[in-house]
C-alpha cells in the first residue's frame, strides 16, 4: 500500500462531502488511503478497491500462517516427509 501523505490524504468529512468524486479520483489514481476526520478526530478510511482486496488477501494469509504455527505448536502437524510420501502415492494411483 502506498505511503500516506498527511497533507493530502487526511481530510475533514465536510470537504469529502463537498468533493466526493474528486477525492475518489485521488484515491484511485494515487492508490493511497484517504483518512476522513470528524470533529478533528479520525473517523473513516477510504481505500481503492484493489488495495482493499490486496489487504484482505494478505490478512487471510497471515491468519492461515498463524493457525498453522499454533497447530504445529500443539503437535497437530504432519512431518514434511510424510506429506511428500502421501502425495507421491496419490499421484501414482
Amino acid at each position: 500500500m502506498a505511503v500516506l501523505k498527511p497533507s493530502q490524504d487526511v481530510q475533514p468529512l465536510s470537504a469529502f462531502r463537498a468533493n466526493a468524486a474528486g477525492f475518489l479520483d485521488q484515491v484511485r489514481s494515487t492508490k493511497r488511503p484517504l483518512v476522513l476526520t470528524q470533529h478533528g478526530k479520525s473517523a473513516a478510511v477510504v481505500l481503492d478497491v484493489d488495495q482493499y482486496e490486496a489487504l484482505v488477501d494478505e490478512i487471510e494469509v497471515i491468519r492461515d500462517i498463524r493457525q498453522a504455527k499454533d497447530e504445529l505448536a500443539r503437535g497437530e502437524g504432519i512431518p514434511h516427509d510424510e506429506v511428500v510420501a502421501e502425495l507421491r502415492a496419490r499421484l501414482r494411483r
